[in-house]
């Protein structure tokens, strides 16, 4: 069931497609700040999307409209909900058991879920795609057209270049003047920093930073080919070769590495989902999701 999902990722274009098969039954929302039924506020009038709840559609209007509404109500809570993608040129490294499936269309997967689940719950949510040295930036707004809007731009990213720095981060991240649910999803490869450095800024800043750290199944295991060389995508340190009499210290240091980053995260209150894009993205989606609202 895991390789089926993730080789759907591999196989399609259509992030709309992937999303309803991987929320198929997942039955669990972002968090609990926005309240809905009895006793709130009536807010606004938007139309029905696939996934809304029925007892939510105003059937008065129906009649009126010929079309279906559902009734926005809510108690203020001013979350937005902001997905953050490194789409740097590491995150186009590929598995080596599902073919056409790479971490950047894993990333986006995850990210287009949370989307849609920020939108059925009536949440403002925007998008920040981290490339080429550059912040591209949806901003934040709600409803169906904002998650083709977010939709679109995940389809268009493509894995190139190294992070923007700390200062092009600082001016594209603008969204710090209220409280906001961040979901980043990065490989973790480089320690520290500038997106690390941000995520920590933020946290401190009182949101709720939720990280998720992608890598394949032959990055954690060690099992490269020996016969290509490689390259590092983000650098210019040379061509390196990967063999047998290699693989116990690569293994070593890359513990040691992820263990730097889990410890750094925790002791700033960061949760970290570690995940192989190999995984069903389902079974990852719910560990991320699972962290209970701390602002």
């Amino acid at each position: 069931m895991a390789r089926a999902s993730s080789a759907l990722i591999a196989h399609t274009t259509k992030l709309e497609l992937v999303i309803r098969h991987v929320l198929a039954g997942l039955g669990q929302g972002i968090h609990a700040g926005r309240e809905r039924g009895a006793g709130v506020e009536f807010s606004e009038y938007r139309a029905y999307a696939p996934g809304d709840e029925w007892r939510r559609v105003d059937w008065k209007l129906l009649a009126r409209a010929d079309r279906y509404y559902v009734r926005e109500a809510e108690r203020d809570s001013h979350v937005a909900v902001w997905l953050l993608l490194d789409a740097s040129a590491s995150m186009a490294e590929p598995s080596r058991s599902i073919e056409g499936l790479d971490k950047l269309g894993y990333a986006c997967t995850l990210l287009a879920c949370v989307a849609a689940i920020a939108q059925r719950q009536g949440d403002a949510f925007g998008l920040a795609v981290l490339s080429g040295g550059r912040v591209q930036l949806v901003p934040a707004a709600r409803g169906p057209r904002q998650l083709q809007r977010v939709l679109a731009k995940l389809a268009q990213a493509q894995a190139e270049g190294g992070l923007p720095d700390a200062d092009a981060l600082r001016s594209g991240l603008r969204f710090t003047g209220s409280p906001s649910l961040i979901f980043a999803a990065t490989d973790f490869l480089d320690w520290p920093s500038p997106l690390s450095e941000a995520l920590v800024r933020l946290r401190a800043m009182r949101h709720d930073v939720r990280a998720a750290c992608l890598q394949t199944d032959a990055e954690c295991t060690g099992a490269f080919d020996s016969a290509p060389a490689y390259r590092d995508p983000e650098g210019a340190a040379g061509v390196f070769r990967f063999g047998a009499d290699l693989r116990e210290g690569y293994l070593r240091n890359r513990e040691a590495h992820f263990d730097t980053v889990t410890a750094a995260l925790r002791a700033r209150d960061v949760p970290l989902v570690a995940a192989r894009i190999e995984q069903a993205p389902g079974e990852v989606l719910r560990q991320w999701l699972r962290q209970k609202d701390r602002r």
